[in-house]
This record gives C-alpha cells, sequence and structure tokens, in this order.
C-alpha cells in the first residue's frame, strides 16, 4: 500500500470565474498552502481527481456544463476521505442544509472572508490527513507488514517492538502534523526522525537544530532568521532554519530544554503556519514539518508548569517512544557486531569475533547510555585489540565496572528485573544478602564466574575467595 506524500497533493479550486479562482488561491498561498490546482471547466474535475488524489475540493455550486449539485455527491462517494468545501453566492438555507446532508465539509458563502476561508481549508487539510492516516493504520494492523524498509536501514534491529514503532512511523509519515520523539540519551531518536523524513517524500531538506541552550533571542534569530538592522551586529538580512527547511522537515532536539518564551513563538509557528524573521512586521508561511525530540518527560513538565500545555498537546499528536536498549536486548549481538564491523572498517583492521561471555556481559548489562554507549564501548575496544580472533573484554569490564563505580544510573533500572527491594519479615544478614547477590550474578551470567565477577563489581580472584568460602563453610 504505497501512500503518496501529503506534500504532493493539491488543493483543487471549482469555479468557472478565473477572477474567483486566483483570488482564492493567493490568499491560500499566503497562508502557506502551496499546492494548488485551478479547474474553471467542470468537466475537467473527475478526470482530473482520477489522475491525482486531492487533499481537498474547494467546489462552486453554481457552474455550466456540470453543476456542483451534481459533482458533490459524486465526489463524496468516489472520494470519502476528500473533504469537500462549497463554495458558493446562494445564502439559502435550503442550499446549505442539502449540500451538507449530501456531504459537504463546509459551506462558504461569497464573499468569503480570508481568514474564514483559510481556517476551512486548513481544517480540511488536518481532517484529510487524519483520514488518510486511519487508513494506513488499519492497513499495517491487519498486514503486519512494513513498505519502505529501505528508510530504516540506519537502525540496526530484530526487535518486534521496533519494528512496531517503524509500522507507526510509516503510517503517520503522511501527515502533516508534529511528531514528537521521546526517549533516553542515546537511545536513537536522531535516526528516527531521518527515517520519517525519508518515509514523508518530502522534496525539501531534512534540517536539524538542538535548542539546548538557545535563550528567546537566539532562538528566534536561529530559526526565523533576521532582517538587515534588526539588531546590533546584523550587517545583512539571513534566512532562518524554517526557510532553509522550507518543502522539507525541520527537527528541533532537546525541545524539553527549551524556554517559555520560545515556546510561545513555537506554538504559534505550528498554529498559524506563520513567522516574522526579526526586524520584520511581513509575516511569512512555512510548510516545514515540524519533528521534535526530548529526554525530559514533557507530561510531567507540564504539570509543574515548565511547559506550556497547549504547546505540549499541539506537538503529541502523533507520538513515538524510543524504548531503551534494556527494553530490546535481543538486539544487543545484532548492534555488537555491526559496531565491530564499522569500527573495523575505520581502523583498516580485521573484525575479530565476539565471545558468548561478552555477549553475556553485555546483555545483564542496564546501559544507561543505551545503543550510542554500546558503540562507544565497540570502538574503545577495537582501538585496543592487538590482534587475535577473539575480541578482548577487559574494556568491556572496565568500562562497567567504572559505571557501577560512578552511580549514574537511570530511573527505568531502580527496582529491575524482580530484585527484593521490599524486605517483608525478618531482616536478612549480610552473609544472607551476598549470597543471595552472588547466586543472582551466577545465574545472570549461566554460571561464568568471570561476568558474574563484573556484575558485582568484583574482581575475578575475589569472587573465587567468597565462592570458596562459602563452600568451605558448607562442609563445616
Amino acid at each position: 500500500m504505497k501512500e503518496t506524500p501529503f506534500s504532493s497533493l493539491p488543493v483543487f479550486l471549482v469555479d468557472d470565474d478565473p477572477s474567483v479562482l486566483h483570488a482564492s488561491a493567493a490568499v491560500l498561498r499566503s497562508a502557506g498552502v502551496a499546492n494548488i490546482r485551478l479547474v474553471d471547466d467542470s468537466r475537467e474535475l473527475l478526470p482530473a481527481l482520477e489522475k491525482q488524489p486531492a487533499s481537498a475540493v474547494l467546489l462552486d455550486l453554481f457552474m455550466p456544463h456540470i453543476t456542483g449539485n451534481k459533482l458533490l455527491p459524486d465526489i463524496v462517494h468516489l472520494y470519502p476521505e476528500v473533504p469537500v468545501i462549497v463554495m458558493t453566492a446562494a445564502q439559502d438555507v435550503e442550499t446549505a442544509v442539502r449540500s451538507m446532508k449530501e456531504g459537504a465539509f463546509d459551506y462558504l458563502v461569497k464573499p468569503v472572508e480570508e481568514s474564514r476561508l483559510i481556517a476551512s481549508v486548513r481544517h480540511a487539510l488536518e481532517v484529510h490527513s487524519l483520514r488518510r492516516q486511519m487508513g494506513v493504520l488499519k492497513h499495517y494492523l491487519l498486514s503486519d507488514c512494513l513498505q519502505n524498509n529501505e528508510a530504516f536501514a540506519g537502525i540496526v534491529t530484530n526487535s518486534r517492538r521496533m519494528r512496531s514503532l517503524f509500522q507507526y512511523l510509516e503510517a503517520v509519515a503522511v501527515s502533516a502534523e508534529p511528531v514528537l520523539i521521546s526517549g533516553e540519551t542515546g537511545a536513537g531518536k536522531e535516526m528516527f526522525a531521518h527515517a520519517l523524513h525519508k518515509l514523508s517524500g518530502l522534496a525539501g531538506q531534512f534540517v536539524q537544530v538542538n535548542v539546548a541552550g538557545l535563550d528567546d533571542t537566539l532562538f528566534s534569530d536561529t530559526l526565523f532568521g533576521h532582517r538587515k538592522g534588526a539588531f546590533t551586529g546584523a550587517e545583512q538580512t539571513r534566512a532562518g532554519l524554517i526557510a532553509q527547511a522550507a518543502g522539507g522537515t525541520l527537527f528541533l532536539d532537546e525541545i524539553g530544554d527549551l524556554s517559555m518564551a520560545s515556546q510561545v513563538k513555537l506554538l504559534r509557528l505550528l498554529q498559524e503556519h506563520m513567522y516574522f524573521p526579526l526586524g520584520s512586521d511581513v509575516a511569512r508561511p512555512s510548510d516545514a514539518r515540524v519533528v521534535c525530540a526530548t529526554n525530559c518527560k514533557l507530561a510531567q513538565m507540564m504539570r509543574q508548569n515548565q511547559f506550556r500545555s497547549d504547546l505540549f498537546f499541539r506537538l503529541s499528536v502523533h507520538q513515538i517512544e524510543v524504548p531503551p536498549l534494556r527494553e530490546h536486548k535481543e538486539d544487543i549481538p545484532l548492534l555488537l557486531q555491526h559496531f565491530l564491523d564499522e569500527a573495523a572498517a575505520s581502523i583498516n583492521k580485521p573484525a575479530p569475533e565476539p565471545s558468548n561471555e561478552l555477549i553475556t556481559l553485555l546483555s545483564n548489562y542496564h546501559f544507561p547510555g543505551n545503543v550510542r554507549e554500546l558503540r562507544a564501548m565497540v570502538f574503545n575496544a577495537m582501538a585496543l585489540h592487538r590482534g587475535g580472533s577473539v575480541l578482548a573484554m577487559d574494556s568491556f569490564r572496565q568500562a562497567i565496572q567504572k559505571q557501577q563505580k560512578t552511580g549514574v544510573d537511570s530511573p527505568a533500572t531502580e527496582a529491575s528485573d524482580g530484585l527484593p527491594v521490599v524486605i517483608p519479615g525478618r531482616f536478612p544478614t549480610l552473609d544472607e544478602v551476598e549470597e543471595a547477590l552472588v547466586n543472582e550474578a551466577l545465574k545472570r551470567a549461566k554460571g561464568n564466574q568471570g561476568v558474574a565477577a563484573t556484575l558485582l563489581g568484583l574482581s575475578r580472584p575475589a569472587l573465587n575467595r567468597r565462592l570458596a568460602r562459602r563452600a568451605f563453610q558448607a562442609d563445616s
């Protein structure tokens, strides 16, 4: 089921009066609706729709040859996902009621106020986008397939959970609405944003900016640009990133760090699809698709009045939660081999084989830095590798032990994997706790004492001494 990118679907304006067509088109283009097709002969509409899908149709009722009254039910029947806005000089209630009963999305009386026309068309485009997304989602849920595997080539996974996110991403790619990608640092949010841009089929660029640390003035200048003389040092006019992303994707990373003043400006951009360069009082339209990413809990920040609720709900029309690596550990062997090949190629060395012991060790590590941390581990190990067919484990053990000593952890690992947190009944002794921890480490390490020692933050000899002492006490 191949979907046409939303940007390629035109709004059809159908009227036998060329002046009305061109005036309406000018109003819509000024509001950022760039893809418009004019039809001044009603006989051409249905053949045109058969060749070119539409996102909306503005239809005059009274035209020669075929009237809008006759076309309306045909369009609704043949293209139920396309909203039809009736625009006519007839002001009688009976005509309006009949049009709505026959499936008209809206009814506008000429001459139409510009704001009313823009609002009606924008609403129609949003509804059309949602209808298409529902159809695509239904298709993916029933077929359990991906149509654009190449868009996800950069994301290495065999996880069913990740695949379901790919399917959702394919479904929402046809929408012009914002997408919010959340997840921990290093989980792969940027790669999902790139995949979404590829899936959307947008002709424009993928433009990325990290908004963390930008004050309101710098944020406005970076996104909106400025006119010459707008502020001290503005010696020439500069287009902002929104202009660079025209017809493409604007990716705002670390959106949770955006100041409250900048949040207001971003909300206005999303609502009106218009912006003002610094020093200019002339609004410019924007058709860039906005994608945001954050490792913050925006819903919690909203409740604490640290993030605007209206902006949150505007951004979260489509949401992607990228899972941390510890929640799809089945990908660790695949990622390990992928990074080994990548690291070996970067330094012109043959890639050694990872041992089963290494895979067991990594599979029991919680990876607070996620995929990015695993990649750093592998590249460091390859740089230290001095030959041999099997990759050495020393650097991995040292990295894990160093992280364990720092105490840096993720909230998601609290009380994880079934370890007791609440201690009911009699309080255990230190010897009993030590024995329980050692047994659990050996269980997770599949009996490998070297891996178990690393999990416990011990050296191999230190664990051996504890095991020997326990065996001696059992025999005594």
